[in-house]
């Protein structure tokens, strides 16, 4: 069968070729750090990494790493099964539980990913008598989640209150409201107005959901993330995230949220019912990054101290950098050739990112969004600068 369509295929990979818009994927031989070893995919060789979501550079961290190999002695290696047939260790049972204190929430329930935990939070909640309402520029899997569901589907302009307040009005017939938003819009690197958007809550009696992927673990006085930036962790309903950025970089998701609600996903999500369980030494290894999370504020303190040094001497250059001080600095180039151009001539310059365009993000808008991270040393930081400064030169602009 496939053959009849193999050309259509080829020819759909070539246009995305010439539009400039393929996604080739380099492969590292070193664990994930400030600096890792590109064995294909580009230049071979040693070069700074500025495009994880490592923040905290907890990634190989030599505490996470014993945790993690003395949870394979301890508790194997996998579970081969979903959590309400055999896969539920007490490993499990107390990382959801120092989620639920660390965010200030009644309960968690661990998924395998928050692309798994989204989609499984609106379809469990939400049927066609019910009203979501989100933000334009959500996350991929948030996107997904809202189309497995019956509910009426509402989209407010990114960050737009007076919009959002539109959509409120316009769904005051439904059964149950649901505003969901991103608190850090990963292409932008801007913060959602939580506060306001709790207000507008309370007044048109709806529920908040935010997936606060990147900025759990560093955004906050505490690391706690948008809510507690903005001081409103009791008024957020439902709290998604990742353990696979700032919190060790590994993998697995998470819905932390009012009791009732992760006991209904319990028994109703089908990610949850039908994934295998999350590796124990995940959750071995995310306690421990929790620890140092809680203990110090050193890791945060030199993540900020990198941001804002790479925005300010980014400006200076004359680069343009969308406003803010996330970690996320979106580099704004425009043209989608030209964004992947960049990037190969940062590579053979010893920097390692990567040009966002279409459909990651909106035509014309194409960019390189750079990620800082408590790893990187002031050094690495200001050789990052050099070499943008050397590629644009190179570029000829």
């Amino acid at each position: 069968m496939f053959d009849n369509v193999r050309d259509d295929v080829a020819t759909t990979l070539d246009e995305i070729r010439e539009a400039g818009l393929f996604k080739p994927e380099r492969v590292i031989g070193t664990p994930q750090s400030a600096a890792v070893t590109v064995t294909a995919g580009g230049a071979p060789g040693e070069v700074l990494n500025f495009c994880a979501n490592n923040y905290l550079g907890l990634a190989d961290h030599p505490d996470v790493l014993a945790a993690a190999k003395d949870a394979l002695d301890r508790w194997g290696y996998g579970m081969a099964s979903v959590r309400f047939i055999c896969g539920t260790q007490d490993v499990h049972k107390e990382l959801e539980d120092r989620l639920s204190t660390f965010l200030g929430q009644e309960d968690t329930i661990l998924y395998s990913s928050c692309f798994d935990a989204n989609g499984g939070v609106f379809e469990t909640l939400l049927d066609e008598r019910d009203a979501v309402i989100s933000d334009a520029l959500n996350h991929a899997s948030i996107i997904d989640g809202i189309r497995l569901c019956k509910a009426r589907r509402h989209r407010y302009a990114n960050r737009d209150l007076a919009d959002l307040e539109k959509q409120l009005k316009e769904s005051q017939d439904a059964r149950r409201r649901l505003i969901v938003t991103d608190g850090v819009f990963s292409m932008d690197g801007y913060v959602a107005p939580l506060r306001e958007i709790c207000d507008l809550a309370d007044r048109y009696d709806a529920m908040v959901m935010v997936d606060d992927s990147h900025a759990v673990g560093f955004v906050g006085a505490g690391g706690r993330g948008t809510p507690e930036l903005h001081g409103v962790m009791d008024r957020v309903d439902i709290i998604t995230g990742t353990l696979g950025k700032a919190l060790g970089g590994a993998s697995g998701g998470y819905v932390a949220a009012r009791r009732e609600i992760v006991a209904l996903l319990r028994q109703r999500s089908r990610p949850y019912l039908f994934s295998n369980s999350l590796a124990p030494v995940i959750a071995a290894a995310s306690l421990k990054v929790l620890d140092l999370v809680e203990e110090s504020n050193e890791l945060r303190e030199r993540l900020a101290a990198n941001t804002a040094l790479f925005r300010s001497k980014m400006t200076e250059a004359g680069f343009e950098i969308l406003p803010g001080d996330h970690p996320i600095a979106p580099v704004m180039i425009g043209d989608a050739a030209k964004a992947g151009r960049l990037a190969e001539l940062l590579l053979e310059r010893g920097v390692y990112v990567i040009g966002f365009s279409y459909p990651v993000v909106p035509h014309g808008q194409a960019r390189i969004r750079v990620q800082l991270s408590a790893a990187h040393s002031t050094e690495d930081v200001e050789r990052a600068v050099a070499a943008f400064i050397d590629a644009r030169a190179a570029l000829g602009e």
